[in-house]
């Protein structure tokens, strides 16, 4: 009845979705195994994509070749570039989007994805041969087979839902854990651990009152994820902005006896950088207030997710609490918050491929390495998916490294260091952001995407267009010259010293007062040249040579730092290496090393408790 697949992944979330396309998409066969055809792609929690840090990561994931750009852009009701006051490497898009929409265009995509098949149970065990997985068994008694597996099980490994004093075992609000893998997996030697995540009440938009909030609309022009031309909505719909305050704070006190994560039944550890209500006037009991977004959930519903009020606290101390923060005065509850814990796998126990050390062919994606957040799991999704293609098809891995992109950060991060708590990618994360900006994601990752089969011809072409254009503003910047009295009047409007005889304009756009608008609005030249250009390229082309011109020097200094790491990453260490056989490296950095197996000199830098020390060790011996 089934038959034999390329490959099989196991849940159909973010990371899931990824991996299903990315493997499809390069040819191989494969299975999505989910417990719910209903729920593919659920936004669990709140209903947006992006944000710091997280916005490039859904561009990256675009620019190769994958699926949570199109997909965002096509269900957004919202768009806003985020960190617009800062400089361009700290720019981040993220949009708004329609919850439903979301899942219903993720499952419209794969579904018109030729190489993917479907199936619905639970997967409670896998099959082993050998030391390496040959496929996976489900609830219902079901063999499949594939030559390898993809796991993205979420929070749904042995979860369990806490609600106050309440607990039970699901994997999402309404939606039962999954048992067995873990069981199996530790057997095998895999260490496993528990961690804890929370989602907030979502409540009903016709009860709140407005006029005592803040209105947060989307940007007056919106853009978009894709590099590809998704269409753009008419209209957006705007988030709301409230407040916590000190009758708030007292009422979810009260309620803290009662909480499961101070009276200890929650014993695995919530996300630092998001915690839950309860923890943030714990932590911050010297802040009178905290902000709380309103934000919606779609165009057709009245559905309303209540951004920074994560709780686990019981449903009448939440209710009561809610009707205190203004604008909620007469709020009604659609569902209450709660908590979920899980199992997870440290992930110092994979390869840079994701692929894990113990099992071959047996990947891990998304929330069961130790992460958070639907831009994490997206992007190790697409890593393994297109791992694992590779793998079995005799290929060469793709990693991704520190200076290519935030993936590759987060990778690197993950199985160098490891995690004990969730990780969240943040800009401040990657020392080579000013390389890594979201708006040249197409321009550092497309060509890969096109060489591995990937990214299709349409995205390749226009990435040699827009570098094209981008080349030929540049051009034209360093040879055009502007006049005092074309500019004098607008660079004395802008605050900037005013020019006594004719200047280059790409002298002139490297002021920091200045931007690109301001000379296209007084050299009648560049508004013409401008104007040639098409203009499906033409906003993008010149934002791209605008902050070319402004980072030309950080730019350059950053590519120099790359360049000296490079000869760390460019040293390879075998997988056999003894390093129990040095004595000169410290008793840590042995057992460190032994145990993560870096694959080049550069990786065995970055492990904790590997002093600078170890590394020159390394070195003498490898005759470096």
């Amino acid at each position: 009845m089934h038959p034999t697949y390329d490959v099989i992944v196991v849940g159909a979330g973010h990371a899931g979705c990824e991996a299903a396309a990315a493997a499809a998409n390069m040819g191989s066969s494969v299975l999505l195994v989910t417990m719910n055809l209903q729920t593919i792609a659920q936004m669990s929690c709140n209903p947006a994509m992006g944000g710091i840090a997280k916005g490039q990561i859904v561009r990256e994931i675009d620019a190769l070749g994958g699926y949570s750009g199109i997909v965002s852009d096509r269900s957004m009701i919202q768009f806003r570039m985020l960190n617009r006051s800062k400089g361009p490497a700290m720019w981040s898009p993220r949009t708004q989007n329609d919850r439903m929409l979301f899942a219903a265009e993720w499952r419209r995509l794969l579904e018109q994805t030729p190489n993917v098949d479907f199936w619905q149970d639970m997967v409670n065990g896998l099959i082993i041969n050998n030391n390496r997985v040959v496929g996976v068994r489900t609830g219902m008694g079901q063999e499949f087979h594939a030559k390898a597996v993809v796991l993205t099980n979420g929070t749904f490994l042995n979860g369990v839902i806490h609600i106050g004093e309440k607990h039970f075992g699901g994997g999402r609000s309404g939606e039962k854990a999954a048992t067995g893998i873990t069981e199996q997996l530790v057997s095998l030697g895999f260490q496993s651990g528990r961690m804890k995540t929370g989602t907030p009440p979502r409540l009903d938009g016709r009860s709140i009152d407005y006029s005592k909030t803040e209105e947060q609309p989307g940007d007056t022009i919106p853009g978009r994820f894709s590099y590809l031309d998704a269409p753009l909505p008419d209209r957006q719909l705007s988030c709301w902005i409230t407040y916590t305050n000190d009758a708030v704070h007292d009422i979810l006190k009260e309620g803290f006896d009662q909480s499961p994560m101070f009276a200890g039944r929650i014993q695995g550890l919530g996300p630092r950088y998001c915690p839950s209500i309860e923890d943030k006037i714990n932590r911050f009991a010297d802040k009178e207030r905290h902000q709380l977004f309103i934000e919606p959930e779609g165009w057709d519903t009245v559905e309303i997710y209540l951004n920074g009020f994560s709780t686990s606290l019981p449903e009448e101390v939440q209710y009561k609490a809610l009707r205190q923060v203004p604008g909620l005065e007469n709020v009604k509850m659609f569902r209450p918050g709660y908590a979920i814990e899980y199992d997870y796998f440290p992930p110092t126990q994979l390869n840079l491929t994701l692929e894990t050390k113990g099992i071959e062919n047996l990947y891990f994606a998304g929330q069961i390495n130790g992460t958070t957040g639907y831009e994490e799991a997206g992007c190790q999704g697409l890593m393994a998916g297109i791992n694992a293609h590779r793998k079995i098809n005799g290929l060469e891995p793709v990693i991704l490294k520190r200076s290519e992109a935030y993936i590759g950060v987060l990778i690197d991060d993950l199985v160098t260091k490891g995690t004990d708590e969730p990780y969240r990618m943040f800009t401040s994360r990657a020392e080579f952001r000013t390389l890594l900006r979201q708006d040249n994601a197409d321009i550092r990752l497309t060509p890969l995407g096109y060489s591995i089969g990937l990214a299709k011809e349409e995205r390749m072409r226009r990435v040699e267009r827009k570098m094209l254009e981008t080349d030929r503003i540049l051009g034209f910047l360093r040879q055009e010259s502007a006049f005092p009295d074309q500019v004098n009047p607008m660079l004395e409007e802008r605050n900037t010293s005013a020019i006594s005889q004719k200047q280059k304009l790409f002298n002139l756009l490297s002021r920091p007062q200045l931007g690109m608008q301001d000379l296209l609005g007084s050299v009648d030249s560049l508004t013409s040249f401008a104007a040639g250009i098409e203009e499906d390229f033409r906003a993008m082309a010149l934002e791209q040579a605008e902050i070319m011109v402004k980072y030309e020097g950080y730019i350059e200094k950053e590519q120099e730092i790359v360049e000296k790491f490079a000869r760390l990453e460019e040293i390879n260490l075998h997988d056999e290496f003894d390093y129990e056989s040095l004595s000169a490296l410290s008793m840590e950095a042995r057992i460190k090393l032994s145990k993560i197996r870096p694959r080049t000199l550069g990786q065995a830098s970055r492990i904790s408790g590997v002093s600078p020390s170890d590394i020159s060790v390394l070195m003498v011996h490898l005759g470096r």
